[in-house]
């Protein structure tokens, strides 16, 4: 694994510090997600994420679109692979980083079979650069998804940077989920 930029560093030890107090309002961004899959009815398997502190909590917007397939990622080693679910009051436990995931048991999504991939983030930019936790998940995933995928980005206003430091590995974001 290559060494991270230093103003990568810099700039996420700032957004966890800015994302720390827990004082963002999710209620737009999970707005503007709901507009955003309205407009697009042909995306069906849609990748998305238990949050963080400090990530935008997408649970309601799953709750209110149940037509929609909804995959959750799961950690297998170095990789992210993804389970369907369709209650995730009882199909999500904690996992790998504290983070809730899908049980095993559920039925593995391949990759080749999402249409779009809801992405946690620290920052991004008007350009879909993204700056992940630096380990990577995200990327590597993104790296191999079908053509035609949607990559979106979810953030709230102040993650949102006129910049990010980008290295080659690093995958962009089609669109920014923010709030409007």
């Amino acid at each position: 694994m290559t060494r991270p930029d230093p103003s990568k560093a810099d700039l996420r030890r700032e957004m966890r510090r800015l994302l720390a107090d827990g004082r963002h309002d999710p209620e737009p961004v999970r707005r503007s997600l709901l507009r955003w899959l309205a407009e697009h009815p042909q995306c069906v398997t849609i990748a998305t994420y238990a949050a963080l502190p400090g990530e935008v909590d997408l649970m309601p917007a799953v709750r209110v679109r149940p037509e929609r397939r909804w995959v959750f990622p799961r950690v297998v080693g170095e990789s992210l692979v993804f389970h369907q679910v369709t209650e995730p009051e009882d199909d999500l436990a904690p996992g790998a980083f504290g983070v809730a995931e899908p049980l095993a048991s559920l039925p593995l999504v391949p990759i080749g079979e999402i249409d779009a991939f809801l992405c946690p983030g620290l920052a991004f930019d008007g350009c879909g650069s993204r700056l992940g936790r630096g380990r990577g998940f995200y990327d590597r995933l993104l790296a191999c998804a079908r053509p035609g995928a949607i990559k979106l980005g979810i953030a709230f206003a102040h993650q949102v940077r006129d910049t990010i430091p980008c290295e080659p590995h690093d995958v962009r974001m089609d669109v920014v989920i923010r709030p409007s």
